[in-house]
Order: C-alpha cells, then structure tokens, then sequence
C-alpha cells in the first residue's frame, strides 16, 4: 500500500505537470471507490438546509453539457490567448500586466468549467493560474502580485482555490489559505477593508466558513466576525432602503473628478448581486434568526423598486427602477446566481430554486451570443436595438448594449464565466440527514455518498426547462435508505411524481418533495410539471408571459453586423464587435385574455438543437395575437416609454411568435394590453 507521502507526491506531479483530468462520468452503476462526501457545518456554526456537493460530484449532460462546451470552444476556452488582461503577462501568472481582479475573475470560472467538462486542455490552464498562486505564496503568508494592496481579488481567488481543492483534493491548497487567513487577520487592523472588499466582504466569510468545516480552528470565526464588522452594513441599509427609484449622477456623487462615493457603491448592481446572499451566510455565525429574515427582506425591496420582467433587478451600473428599457450588467446576472446558490443551500426555501432557474434560464443566456463568443455589458427586457447610441442608462456608456469581447468595462469580459458551470454544479445538494436534494432542473449526473457512506450515482434526463418532463434514474452502489428530496416550482401546480410507475400522494407547487425509501439498482422517478402559459403585469400596467422557468419575448428580425469602428477597445479576432439591428417590426401590443391566458396562446415545441438561446434555434415558440402600436417608437436607442395598458389603437391583428427571453437577442418582453 502507498504511503500517504508517496500518494501525496504522486498527486503534485501530476497537477505540476499540467493536470489533474477528471474523466467524463459512466452513466451505469458507481464504482466501489469512495466518492466525495459532504462537507457539513462545524459547532457552533447551525445546520444548512442542503449542503454544496464538491466540485465534479454533478457532470451536466444532454443540452446542458452542449451548452458548457459551447462556453469552452467560445470566449472562456480562449479568452487568455487574445485579451491581454488575462494573457502570459497578467500579474496572477507572474508577470507585469493586469494584477487585480480580473485574472481571479477568470479563474473562478475557467476552474469549475475545465473540471466539470474534464476537458485537459482547460484542466491545463486552470492549473497553470491555480499553481502560481499556489507556489508564490510569500513567508508572511500573502499571495498575489506583490503589487496589489487590495483584499478584493484576493477574495476572488480563495473561491477558485476552494473549488479546484474540492475537484483535485490537491493538499497544497488548505495549508495555503490558513496561512493566508491569518495574515490577513493580522493585517486587518492597519489595512482594514476599503472600496469594493468593505462591500462583498461576505464572498470572504464563505471561504472563511469553507475552511473552518474542513479544519475546526476556532481563530476563523474571529476572522469572520471582523470582516463582518469592518464590512458594509447591507442589513441596515434594506431596512430603511433609500433607493426607491432609478438613481441619477447627482444623488450618487458621481461626476468628473468625483470617485466612488459611499451612495454610489451602495446602489451599485454588482455589490447588490453580491449582497443578496450577506446576511444569510451571516446568519451562521451570528445565529440570529433576524439576520435570515433580513436575506427576505432585501429581495422584496429590490423586487418592488426594480424588479424587471425577466426576474432580474435593473443595474445599468446603478439601481435604475423597473421600466423595461433599462438594463442589467451581466456581472450583476451571475453575481446574482451565486447569491441563490448560497441562499437556497442555507435556507432551503424553493423559491430561490425557481428565482436561481429563471435567472440563468433566461438572463445568463439572453445577455450571451449564441456561441459565447460575445457578451453584453447591459441587457434590457425590451430591446429593439443594440448598437453605439447613448442610451438612458444610470452610469453606463453607449457601448454597454452591443455584443462584444469588451464593451463598456471589463469586469464582465473576466467574470461571465462562472454561470453556467457554478449553476450546474449546485442543481444538487445534499441533505443533512445524509440524502440528496434536487433544487434546480437539468439534464446532469449526480455522483456521491448517502447514507452510511454508501456511493450513489442518479441520471437525470431531461429538455428542461423547454419541456416539463424528468426522468431520474437512482443507481446506488448497494440498496440503501436515504431521502430523494424534489423541488416542485411555484408555478407547477398539478404536477405528477411517480416512483417505478406509481404516483407519489403530496405533491404541493411551490414546496420541496421528500421521498425516504430504500433505493435499489434502477429505481425511476419520474417528473411532470405542467407548463401551462402564465400572464402577470409588469410595468405601466404591462402584459408578461412566462411558461415553466422561462420567459417569453417577441422574436425580432435580427441581422448581425460586425462593428469596424466606434468601439473604445475593439476586440481581437477571432472574437468581434457586434450590433444587432431590427429586420421586422417591434412595438406591438397583445390581445390575450389574462384570466385565462391558455385561451389566447398556443404554443409549439420544436426541437432541440445544437443552439437553443438562439433566434433561429429556439425549441418553444408561442403564437399570440397583436396590433401594432404606431405611436411607440425608439427613443435614443431603446423602445421608448411603454404605453399605460390598455391601449386602443386600429389596425388589423397580426399573429406574433414569441420564444424564450434567452433567444431573443432582439426582444420585447413587457408587451402593452390592447383594450377589448
């Protein structure tokens, strides 16, 4: 038998020598070798409602894989080899470039993408950010480029440390950041948090929080609480929330020769994406019970004052209130995922399921061209145009629409790419009494211990969220009893759960399903959520409609057009700089009976292809009838003011197609109601 030396040995050459591989999963029964388990709250910390699988215990399949390997051929695959901040010369590889957020940005998501797909060629280069920072650890225990004085991207790179720990099991990472942690905690007092670490102080105490299950040492909750009290206060700012409308330049202090001001990092998008999960994941450590409401209470002010029809809050860069035509930073978008990761791994209420799928379902995939080779800074529910004219945006620049390698800003170009790989990876979770939790939908492969440590792998095949059906195949390595616990969204009443053909009795929308059984070799589950079409109002009285997690846009003519001048820093090829102009008309309204939508909408399944966030690909259409509304036109770039419903206008009645809001690069979501 190897000793634990040489199998530790054995393991740093092949991370040195480029790379530990993760193998694409057997979809049969699990082998006998232990997998990953759980890693559980330590006393005095409370119990999670689901705990976080390791990194690689959930591989995606079917479209979902296709989507991540799209991610890996476009930008994310090769982001290094054509954007100087992240090439050879970037400050996290040694060199004399970029040396503050973007490169840890990049990792955080290259990470868990090169490991999920088991791709060696990405698996190399995550190993090659991942093993500076791990071999450039200075005697006083900071990391880094020397010349960043900011906790910030630090706190970025312990997460893309803790998840490619959890995917290698490489004993180098532990040790690194506990000499770290108290480095830091010994710093603090002179270099206490400022700037952009005061603000997201809590993506820390996550990392804090990793490392104190894993090694018990009691020093880190100190550590924990300190950030906390250097920190920014988010609880008390949600409870008595000043941004009650869209915010201008004035009220946030902004303007030439004016940096960030303490209003303008309060009401920016992305420190509120991040802050959406702060005081739940404080709640572990303060115990408090108000901190978990407090989480609740931040998404009901959000959502009153600038909740948009697509299920994000507006940020274009600042809270902009709810009319459709302002936009959202992707940034904002897959900050936003991570929080409800967090959130429903701690409180394990299903709504943040059902919010966490419409968001990626929709936002993550509506701001991204359909190759991943281009990106939005800003996406807008209603856009009926993205080129360079400056639109009504808080802070943001005319480039913030347009599809590109970097416009507006950069941060977006560096952090997209942990959404779709960390939305993958937290579909399960496990349950404290040792079983398994589905919290959001997809076609993926679960593998890892349930009770009594025995292995269990569960095959969930599924075109969700463009179908209502999911098969799960259980797999466990021996019979074993442990919970099967399904989330039923909100918005599936009548849904049907059955177990090797026989129905399962309290099935309840909007709740999560136990099932405790003994589970043998090949046991079924099947689930059916009805997708009935769902009409709301949104702004101005407006129409939206949503089927499943998804929601439905106006599909626009789009013709794509290479922008060969007018962008601050055009991209380099293979990558470019798109507009996309509108090829049919946009400014409809509805005529749909809203009490009994089902009456006026009819929807076709086609089927799924190789792009289905795509115009030309979409596997859902919906046909409904509309007039247009001539007095509704552009304005500056955007659909202008949207008329107060009802409208009463003339003409004859056209029938629309709508597909899914991550389709439709041109779109309109938020419709006018046509009077009767």
């Amino acid at each position: 038998m190897r000793s634990r030396f040489g199998i530790c040995c054995l393991l740093l050459t092949g991370i040195l020598l480029g790379g530990l591989s993760t193998p694409v999963a057997d979809p049969g029964v699990p082998k006998a070798e232990p997998a990953a388990a759980p890693v559980k709250n330590r006393k005095p910390l409370p119990p999670d409602a689901f705990y976080p699988l390791a990194l690689t215990s959930v591989k995606p399949a079917g479209w979902l894989r296709r989507q991540l390997q799209t991610q890996a051929d476009g930008l994310t695959g090769h982001l290094d080899e054509l954007w100087p901040d992240v090439g050879p010369n970037s400050g996290w590889l040694g060199g004399t470039g970029e040396s503050w957020e973007r490169g840890p940005y990049y990792m955080d998501g290259l990470v868990p993408l090169a490991f999920l797909l088991g791709d060696p060629k990405l698996i190399a280069k995550a190993n090659r950010w991942i093993n500076w920072t791990l071999t450039h650890q200075r005697p006083d225990g900071s990391i880094g480029p020397a010349k960043n004085k900011d906790w910030w991207p630090n706190i970025v790179v312990l997460k893309a440390l803790t998840q490619y720990q959890e995917a290698t099991g490489d004993p180098r990472v532990i040790p690194l950041i506990e000499r770290y942690f108290a480095y830091q905690a010994a710093h603090l007092a002179e270099r206490p948090l400022y700037e952009w670490a005061k603000y997201r102080w809590a993506d820390e105490v996550v990392s804090v929080l990793w490392l104190y299950n894993r090694t018990g040492e009691p020093s880190l909750l100190g550590l924990a609480r300190e950030l906390e009290r250097q920190g920014h206060d988010w609880k008390g700012e949600y409870a008595s929330f000043p941004f009650t409308h869209k915010t201008t330049n004035h009220e946030l202090g902004l303007g030439p020769g004016v940096g960030n001001t303490d209003v303008a990092m309060s009401a920016h998008g992305v420190n509120n994406a991040m802050a959406l999960k702060t005081s739940a994941v404080w709640s572990l450590v303060s115990g408090d019970d108000a901190d978990r409401k407090a989480a609740y209470r931040q998404l009901r002010e959000l959502d009153e004052y600038h909740l948009l029809p697509n299920g994000m809050f507006s940020c274009d860069e600042h809270l902009a209130g709810r009319d459709p035509s302002q936009g959202s930073e992707l940034c904002s978008v897959v900050e936003t995922q991570f929080s409800l990761e967090q959130l429903v791994s701690i409180l394990g209420d299903p709504a943040f399921g059902d919010r966490l799928e419409k968001i990626a379902y929709n936002d993550l995939a509506g701001t991204l061209s359909k190759d991943m080779w281009a990106h939005q800074y800003d996406q807008q529910p209603n856009q009926a145009l993205c080129d360079l004219q400056p639109r009504a945006w808080t802070t943001n620049g005319p480039e913030s629409n347009v599809f590109g390698l970097e416009p507006n800003f950069g941060c977006c170009t560096a952090n997209l790419h942990q959404g779709w790989p960390k939305f993958v990876a937290s579909l399960w979770m496990a349950t404290p009494d040792d079983g398994l939790a589905a919290v959001a939908y997809g076609p993926s492969q679960v593998d890892t211990v349930v009770n009594n440590g025995v292995r269990v792998r569960v095959n969930e095949e599924t075109e969700y969220p463009f179908r209502g059906e999911i098969h799960l195949t259980v797999n466990p390595a021996s019979n074993v009893e442990f919970p099967l616990v399904l989330r039923i969204p909100a918005w599936a009443e009548g849904s049907v759960i059955t177990v090797n053909g026989h129905a399962v009795e309290g099935v309840r929308a909007g709740e999560f399903l136990r099932l405790k059984r003994s589970w043998k070799r090949g046991d079924q589950v099947a689930l059916r959520f009805p997708m009935h079409v769902r009409a709301s109002r949104s702004y101005h009285n407006s129409v939206v409609l949503e089927r499943g997690p998804l929601v439905l846009s106006l599909r626009i003519g789009e013709r794509w057009r290479k922008i060969e001048k007018g962008m601050s820093k055009p991209a380099r090829p293979p990558a470019a700089d798109w507009e996309i102009v509108p090829t049919t008309p946009w400014n409809y309204g509805l005529a749909i009976n809203l009490a009994h939508p089902e009456e006026s909408v009819r929807v076709v399944e086609r089927a799924l292809g190789e792009f289905p966030f795509s115009a030309d690909g979409a596997p859902v259409e919906a046909r409904v009838k509309g007039r247009r509304v001539a007095d509704w036109k552009l304005v500056g770039g955007s659909a202008g003011p949207l008329p107060q419903s009802p409208v009463a206008v003339q003409g004859r009645l056209e029938t629309l197609t709508l597909i899914p809001y991550g389709s439709a690069k041109l779109r309109i979501t938020a419709f006018p109601q046509l009077a009767e």
